[in-house]
């Protein structure tokens, strides 16, 4: 299983149906802000559906596909991370994430990202990990920016969400990049 101690207030857990319930209350109250940059917010109507995407998170975990983790701030869910899909063949990944609204500007998210990029590239050996964020997603977007990950280009209406084209800003770190700035891990 994957467990890692940000610091005393910030855990990250793999996703499990323990957080559910938590998870579903969290996204619920967030339906409105998720909405405008998360495609998968108007889907997510019940407690029901919420343990669905862990279930699947969790079987592609045991696969070796996927790692989704959940971000506890103070014994709260605040939000998640993960990796959409470990590509061995080509070792690299790509991280998208999430936080509640009320959880956000206090370095969680940067932190989490940090954890799971050196994650990726000393544990699973990827080389290459990408993220990518809506264009006009800001806060989104400061997260690699933050990390020192290279914006590759716009990707033109990449994703539909609340019916509206969405670009997105494509990003990317090498593992030997990751590993010259000095290796960031906080755990």
């Amino acid at each position: 299983m994957f467990y890692k101690t940000i610091n005393e207030d910030t855990k990250l857990e793999i996703l499990q149906e323990k957080h559910a319930e938590e998870l579903f209350r969290l996204t619920d109250r967030g339906r409105t802000y998720l909405g405008e940059w998360m495609p998968w917010a108007p889907a997510i109507k019940t407690v029901d559906d919420t343990k669905g995407y862990i279930r699947s998170t969790l079987k592609e975990f045991g696969e070796g596909k996927n790692l989704a983790v959940a971000i506890l701030h103070r014994g709260e869910v605040a939000g998640t991370a993960s990796y959409h899909v470990i590509d061995r063949a080509n070792k690299k990944t790509s991280i998208g994430y999430w936080l509640g609204e009320n959880y956000q500007g206090r370095g969680l998210m940067t932190a989490t990202v940090q954890v799971l990029v050196d994650y990726a590239f000393t544990e699973l050996d990827l080389n290459r990990v990408e993220i990518r964020a809506g264009v006009e997603n800001t806060k989104s977007r400061a997260i690699p920016e933050r990390l020192g990950f290279v914006q590759e280009g716009i990707h033109r209406q990449a994703e539909i969400v609340d019916g509206r084209f969405v670009d997105h800003a494509s990003y990317s770190m090498l593992r030997d990049e990751w590993k010259k700035n000095g290796s960031r891990s906080s755990s």
